[in-house]
């Protein structure tokens, strides 16, 4: 295995290119000898010191491409990080059963991990999610779906009944006395509670600043 160390708009330290080299070797039995892996690393300036150094491994395993990443302190942590991932990768695909495929299986396809699972077994996504750092969670949080409804003034007394009629534990309407966007909820006690939103900075004490919170 021929391991290729290069760093994307900076210089590598030697100490840092030897000890890559030294612990891309724990992945020599996956690999013959014309087979190429590329460790790349880079530095991220707009995040915190704690996540500003990243490492990219790439290497290819009986002609499929893995990949897998780590943020960290020091180049040197993400590298103990990232090898334990795509480890855990290259035994996950050596011991998937191959069983019978079409001839046009795999075609165009590779096995990426930037943090998330990997898509063999419970067991080896329970182990991907464990060794992932808050960075990599929070990427997998985002917005996969939008709704949009038309919304009807009423009054609160009627926004009560809608959300009960709804059997929901919020609700959203226009209020038909002061015409702001308002979400009803309902709270522990058994009571509700109304959320007016305002912009900052243009509040205005108004006739429920008296209701208990």
């Amino acid at each position: 295995m021929r391991t290729i160390v290069k760093g994307k708009n900076i210089d590598v330290p030697d100490s840092v290119r030897q000890y890559a080299e030294r612990k891309m070797r724990r992945l020599e039995r996956f690999l013959d000898d014309r087979s190429e892996a590329v460790v790349e690393l880079s530095t991220e300036q707009h995040r915190s010191g704690a996540d500003s150094q990243i490492v990219e491994v790439t290497l290819v395993v009986d002609g499929q491409p893995l990949r897998s990443h780590a943020a960290g302190p020091t180049h040197q942590a993400c590298l103990d990080i990232v090898i334990d991932r795509i480890e855990r990768q290259a035994v996950d695909f050596r011991e998937k059963p191959k069983g019978k495929a079409r001839p046009d299986a795999g075609k165009g396809k590779r096995i990426v991990d930037d943090g998330e699972p990997t898509l063999y077994g419970k067991a080896a996504a329970a182990a991907a999610a464990a060794a992932e750092s808050p960075e990599d969670q929070a990427r997998r949080s985002r917005i996969v779906q939008t709704k949009r409804f038309a919304i009807e003034p009423m009054f609160e007394e009627d926004a009560v009944a809608r959300m009960e009629e709804l059997g929901h534990v919020f609700f959203i309407f226009v209020n038909a006395e002061t015409e702001r966007l308002c979400v009803l909820y309902k709270r522990n006690g058994g009571d509700y509670g109304l959320i007016e939103p305002v912009i900052a900075g243009q509040y205005t004490p108004g006739r429920n600043d008296h209701r208990a919170g």
